[in-house]
């Protein structure tokens, strides 16, 4: 028996509507960052992860490891906000191979613009349908799943920390590779 036909229809169908769930309120949070700020996801996600450091700004390795980022996905992006304005890089003084990357005024500005109107969107989208104990339910979910994709640092399972990371950047990030797991979960399930 393969491990994709030991899944139940249930299971399946929980993990679709987890799954669609979570997509569309990703795009749905996505669409609202652009209309109310000009700004993409992953704009936000880099400018507020420097807005809230205590210098505005993080060297290059630790901010791809605070938003669990590979190496050239974190530096095209930071071209591109460059580019714009919103950031800027800076040569380490202590390490010749090291970058800062700051956030600048403008940076500051759009960061500024888009934290309460983000903030009433994912209130709209998501914690005005839950009730107070499925909060408490979904946040211990949550956690419970965390712990299996990224065990604390006393677990002895680096590999499985490196796996869980591939994992999840290869099924959110590249749409062939989404479609892909999503075509293997459907014929998995029995469903045509």
């Amino acid at each position: 028996m393969s491990e994709v036909s030991s899944v139940s229809q249930d299971e399946w169908d929980v993990w679709r509507a987890f799954f669609r769930m979570r997509r569309h309120l990703d795009l749905a949070l996505e669409r609202q960052l652009q209309h109310d700020a000009e700004i993409s996801g992953p704009d936000y996600e880099i400018l507020l992860a420097l807005f809230e450091s205590p210098d505005k700004q993080l060297r290059a390795r630790e901010l791809g490891t605070l938003l669990g980022w590979e190496k050239s996905r974190l530096s095209h992006q930071v071209t591109r906000m460059e580019r714009r304005g919103l950031v800027q890089r800076t040569e380490c003084d202590t390490d010749a191979r090291g970058t800062w990357i700051g956030i600048t005024a403008d940076g500051s500005r759009a960061t500024l613009g888009a934290m309460r109107d983000h903030a009433l969107s994912i209130r709209r989208f998501f914690f005005d349908v839950l009730t107070d104990e499925e909060k408490r339910v979904f946040k211990d979910v949550s956690g419970r799943v965390m712990e299996v994709l990224d065990p604390s640092p006393c677990a002895e399972s680096d590999d499985a920390e490196l796996d869980g990371a591939a994992l999840e950047g290869a099924a959110l990030e590249e749409p062939s590779l989404r479609d892909a797991t999503l075509k293997s979960e459907t014929l998995g399930s029995g469903a045509a």
